[in-house]
């Protein structure tokens, strides 16, 4: 009987779907096990065979966990709002959510081709009303919130309300806006409702902000930096500048402390966690206040008019024992006070240097170390121990978002300011000349101080340091802080397809939709574009005011700002809906709750998490955040999403390039002849054939190297010609520089795998060829998880051929041919060392190794010849989490009716691994001669007897008596003669 793996797998696939196979229960008295795969994004060019690399491992993983017994939970769905389909909205006019739909079917169609065990009842997609009125739901109970910083948690905004109402706002120890005021509650009770709401914006665990944006004109909408490569846009390459907006905001930066000190209690790689631990950016120091000097302090007002005002500077620093070495100081172009310090004199240059550095990411203006710009504002700081005047510089090095956007600057121990003042011709004040410490020891993390006549003189830096807070603090000039490198997220994206915030504005405050009237449904617009007031795409929309009345959404025409008020125009970002999503499959129907208290308690968190390496910091810091704040608020019974996580490494592709001539865009070149080029004795033949066709000179000769599709190439790199005519229609009229025979060779290199690459393979086409099973055990076959591994098509037929061979094990040509015998010991051995080997490998998530384990254990019983049930029996529940197609019909056959995955997973016993015999090396005079298996309970003399009385113990002596006979039992013979 054939091994027909594409009826095999139709027919599983089919009994999977309509047995519900894979259908978790939310209470089970088997222990629980939690498997999730990172949300992927429903493109429209479907899946290549990079993607399910993750997918595979831990559907592996998952079907281990069901056999050894385990509810297992493993859910997919999609992350199906996004950038993608709203730019083919624009392009197109058809409504994103029928692309979405679309790709949705394809990607369905494809993961189910792989045998994936997904409990597809649970599917969720963020773009679904049902879904994101959760989403919508929890951006309520954030803005409801307050972070506490005394009892470290998250607290109801009405209990803020209640101590300003009896004790106002001196006591509170809040994560908050810095330009709070300090009030009484007699002034908080007398406040009007308007006043009340703004004083709570800036306690709100999301509010409304002017931020400095990464704002894209191309694409009309705020990016994200990980949205952002070498400062145009990932999607497009559009150009990227930074943009004063007023935005909503997520107060992560409250839970920084929390989010650090729980990576500790996390099973991740140490690499994640580091990632994790640099972003959040814990640093121990000081604020300082720098006085603005002289007469500056009479700043200019937007509307030009001078007033006086004693503004100041804050810096954060983490070395303020520096203080007495701080010669100038630089804020960020976009610092508040930029534009109201800056003088007359300096006013030009100084807004001409800010429109620059605003069409530069933060990411390049960091990067960027070589080229040192800045301008000076005129302006003047005073310092707070000597009162000398500081200057004040703007320089894009100093990033807003980051402290206070503002640097003390100390060239003699920093090499960004040394930079910038030896630049800039500034003055550096030989600061060590009465210190006993030099400049390298200065630098050093923990090294001595600057020393100031007697004021920082002998002490050691942690002295010296506590001694500066204090002055700080007792003269008013600062105080010791610990700081963190997380910003507050921008939450807000200019977008059509992305949730609508449940919030309308009254008198321009915020104020939300009750719950029980959501989900407040994304509305219909005629275009996707911003309108021409530079207003978000939603601006669009007709019918987009809240009625609170009925509340109800009504047309704009009705608003009249007593009953009907504007909804908000912005929508979510694309991590709003994947920031809690694991929660929701736990009780993904729940239509009361976004999961019920019983099932998350039972499901807790998900147990293993597996997805890129691209999402180490921020959808997760955003999940974490989202965690913890839902736990605070008592709606989880956990404080952190994923216990371990992997980040699968990435199957990269083997391009194919063509030559083209540079001069000549119609000629291209066969590489084996750009490769005579660079041979002398070939040079110049192959040099006459490019000349012949394009008449140029060898010093005009340049070829420009272009990606051609994979599909056009075959395993020899050859060229299909004619199909690259017609592939586009600037090569229909290419003329081709080939070999004698007319061949057209290309060169190949492995590089990230990318539909605008043209080296994507589909996983249809494989799995259509050689089967899905043969996909699965390939992708686990190329190499460990977490490493980046090429592929290579033509290697797929090996683990081919071992399906075969292994479906062949349990046939006699046309039948299947299972013995009730009791299987031999040499066969016993094979599958329990397998058994130890493969369960060692899935616990390690080795799965690269498993795969040449089976290859080992089924070479071994075909040459046993075995087909005991009382081996491949187990063997074949062994092998199916990789191989599920295979397996569940060979499972079949043995005449079992419930699924292979129900079985339970092989025993390993020790025993059939125990030696009883020894394979003794016989050696005359200390040189072998042959081996004999013996028993190892054999004695001595024993042994002796037995080797002498062999005929080939006999043929090497030829009728010589031995000298001795020497016996170590369980090692050697030696026959001395």
């Amino acid at each position: 009987m054939s091994y027909n793996f594409n009826e095999i797998e139709a027919k599983w696939q089919k009994y999977w779907a309509e047995n519900t196979t894979f259908r978790a229960s939310n209470s089970s008295g088997k222990p629980k096990y939690y498997v999730l795969d990172m949300f992927p994004y429903p493109s429209g060019a479907g899946l290549h065979v990079g993607h399910p690399l993750g997918y595979i491992a831990s559907d592996i993983y998952a079907r281990y966990k069901r056999h050894t017994g385990y509810n297992v939970l493993h859910p997919q769905g999609y992350d199906s709002f996004g950038l993608p389909a709203e730019q083919y909205a624009i392009q197109t006019g058809q409504h994103p959510a029928l692309t979405t739909a679309k790709n949705i079917k394809r990607y369905r169609e494809q993961l189910d081709k792989i045998g994936f065990s997904f409990d597809w009842s649970r599917e969720v997609r963020t773009s679904d009303p049902e879904y994101y009125k959760w989403t919508q739901w929890i951006f309520i109970q954030l803005f409801e919130s307050w972070y506490d910083l005394e009892a470290d948690r998250s607290r109801p905004v009405l209990d803020l309300e209640e101590i300003f109402a009896a004790e106002g706002n001196s006591r509170v120890n809040a994560a908050c806006d810095d330009d709070v005021e300090k009030f009484s509650a007699d002034t908080w009770n007398n406040f009007t409702t308007e006043g009340k709401q703004k004083i709570l914006l800036k306690y709100r665990l999301t509010y409304l902000a002017e931020a400095e944006v990464n704002w894209c004109p191309q694409l009309g909408t705020v990016l994200a930096n990980d949205e952002i490569v070498n400062g145009v846009s990932e999607r497009g390459g559009y150009p990227v500048v930074r943009k004063k907006m007023t935005q909503w905001s997520m107060r992560i930066s409250a839970f920084s402390e929390r989010l650090l000190q729980g990576l500790d209690q996390l099973d991740w790689s140490e690499s994640l966690k580091e990632s994790q631990r640099n972003w959040i950016g814990k640093s121990v120091g000081a604020m300082v206040h720098f006085n603005l000097y002289g007469e500056t302090l009479k700043l200019i007002q937007d509307d030009g008019s001078l007033s006086e005002y004693q503004a100041r500077i804050s810096v954060f620093t983490t070395r303020p024992d520096t203080i007495f070495g701080v010669s100038f100081m630089t804020l960020a172009p976009e610092h508040h006070l930029v534009k109201k310090i800056t003088t007359a004199q300096q006013k030009a240059e100084v807004e001409a240097y800010i429109a620059a550095s605003g069409k530069r990411s933060e990411r390049e203006r960091m990067a960027d170390v070589k080229n040192i710009t800045g301008v000076f504002t005129g302006a003047y700081a005073e310092h707070p121990f000597t009162k000398e005047p500081v200057p004040i510089w703007i320089g894009d090095y100093v990033l807003a978002g980051y402290g206070t956007g503002a640097v003390m600057a100390v060239p003699c121990g920093d090499q960004r300011d040394y930079d910038f003042a030896r630049h800039f011709e500034i003055p550096i004040p030989n600061i060590f000349d009465n210190a006993d410490i030099s400049q390298e020891a200065f630098s050093a993390k923990e090294g001595a101080v600057i020393a100031n006549s007697d004021f920082l003189s002998g002490l050691e830096y942690k002295e010296a340091l506590q001694k500066v807070i204090l002055e700080l603090e007792k003269t008013g000039h600062g105080y010791g802080k610990t700081n963190y490198r997380l910003r507050d997220a921008v939450f807000s994206r200019q977008r059509y397809w992305g949730e609508p915030f449940p919030v309308y504005y009254v008198n321009g405050l915020p104020q939300m939709i009750d719950a029980k009237h959501l989900p407040l449904h994304l509305p219909e617009v005629e275009k996707y574009l911003p309108t021409e007031t530079g207003e978000p795409p939603l601006g669009n929309a007709s019918t987009w005011a809240w009625d609170t009345s009925i509340n109800e959404v009504v047309g704009n025409e009705k608003i009249d700002d007593k009953t009907i008020f504007p909804l908000e125009l912005n929508t979510m970002p694309g991590w709003a809906g994947s920031s809690w999503y694991l929660f929701r499959y736990m009780d993904a129907d729940n239509e009361n709750e976004f999961v019920s208290n019983e099932s998350q308690k039972y499901w807790e968190n998900v147990d293993l998490y597996i997805g890129g390496s691209e999402h180490a910091t921020g959808h997760l810091l955003y999940s974490r955040f989202w965690t913890k704040f839902l736990y605070d608020r008592g709606q989880l019974s956990v404080e952190e999403p994923f216990k371990k996580l992997i980040n699968q490494g990435m199957i990269l592709g083997e391009s194919a390039f063509i030559y083209r001539v540079d001069s000549r865009p119609d000629v291209y070149v066969s590489y084996d002849i750009i490769m005579d080029l660079k041979d002398p004795k070939k040079a110049e033949s192959a040099f006459k054939l490019i000349q012949n066709l394009t008449g140029l000179s060898q010093d005009n000769l340049k070829f420009d190297k272009i990606h051609v599709d994979v599909s056009l190439v075959n395993s020899s790199n050859e060229l299909d010609i004619s199909k690259f005519r017609n592939w586009q229609p600037e090569f229909k009229h290419a003329k081709f520089v080939a070999d004698a025979d007319d061949i057209m060779r290309v060169s190949r290199e492995v590089e990230k795998m990318s539909k605008s690459k043209y080296n994507v393979v589909n996983p249809d086409d494989i799995c259509e060829d050689y089967g899905a099973d043969t996909l699965r055990m390939y992708e686990m076959f190329l190499g460990p998880l977490e490493q980046a591994k090429p592929w290579n098509t033509a290697g797929i037929t090996g683990v081919h051929n071992f399906l075969k061979k292994l479906w062949k094990l349990y046939h006699t040509k046309e039948e299947f041919d299972v013995s009730e015998q009791e299987a031999s010991v040499e066969s016993l051995k094979t599958l329990h060392k397998t058994i130890k080997k493969v369960t060692q490998d899935i616990e390690e998530f080795s799965f690269n190794t498993s795969i040449s384990t089976f290859m080992i254990c089924v070479n071994e019983l075909t040459v046993q010849k075995c087909n005991s049930r009382e081996v491949l029996e187990p063997l074949t529940v062994l092998i199916a989490p990789y191989a599920p197609h295979i397996a569940e019909e060979l499972w079949s056959k043995f005449g079992n009716l419930e699924s292979v995955a129900t079985a339970k997973y092989p025993v390993f016993e020790e025993k059939h691994l125990v030696e009883s015999t020894k394979n003794y090396p016989i050696s005359f005079n200390g040189k072998m001669r042959f081996t004999m298996e013996l028993p190892l309970d054999m004695k001595k003399d024993e042994i002796e007897n037995t080797v002498m009385e062999d005929e080939r113990t006999k043929k090497q002596l030829n009728g010589r008596s031995p000298k001795k006979v020497i016996v170590v039992p369980g090692k050697i013979v030696n026959i001395v003669g």
